[in-house]
């Protein structure tokens, strides 16, 4: 998390501001006036602290990230297998995705259509995410854990797609999902086919 010189209490405000207000409505219905409302400070403190109401969510979207692949990162590392690590990155996706439906809402459904997300600092820290399950893949085929004829990119993308698609219409109908089931079957079916 960032300190309090660079978090303070206002920006703090209005990014929960906005995640409440996401919790029930889509993104471009919500406007600036509501945003400070809800906040309870003024419309103009969110132009001292974003560029925008985009910036604001991509905002949310980046501290999310970090205290997501900082989770992932201390669990990987009580894991010595690739197939353990592949699992534990499957089950805390899910878990945070669930428990956070609007972190999910955000990545899954609001921001893929903006051309700008593609250059925000938010979509570094997920490519850092995709980047650290392609970097584990090929050191399983490098150690013989996982077949020399896979495809590291394909498999990133199988894996990365699994967990999405698990989770995306739950998101949408708001219904809650039996996380540990998922991630075994995601587990079973992928890995049964790559494993030597």
């Amino acid at each position: 998390m960032k300190n309090k010189s660079t978090n303070p209490p206002g920006r703090i405000k209005i990014m929960k501001s906005l995640s409440t207000l996401m919790e029930t409505k889509d993104f471009d219905s919500i406007t600036t006036s509501e945003i400070a409302l809800e906040a309870g400070v003024t419309e103009g403190l969110i132009y001292k602290y974003f560029k925008d109401k985009k910036d604001l969510l991509y905002k949310i979207l980046e501290e999310h990230f970090q205290l997501f692949q900082k989770k992932i990162d201390q669990t990987i590392e009580q894991k010595s297998t690739t197939i353990e690590k592949l699992e534990v990155i499957i089950n805390t996706s899910l878990e945070s995705w669930t428990a956070s439906k609007v972190f999910a809402k955000i990545l899954l459904l609001e921001v893929r259509s903006y051309p700008d997300y593609y250059k925000s600092r938010a979509y570094e820290l997920i490519k850092v995410y995709a980047n650290s399950v392609a970097q584990i893949i090929k050191h399983g085929i490098a150690t013989g854990e996982i077949k020399k004829d896979t495809d590291h990119r394909i498999l990133t993308k199988i894996i990365l797609g699994a967990i999405e698609h698990a989770c995306l219409g739950d998101i949408i109908f708001e219904r809650n999902i039996d996380i540990n089931h998922i991630s075994k079957n995601i587990c079973k079916t992928i890995f049964k086919g790559i494993q030597p």
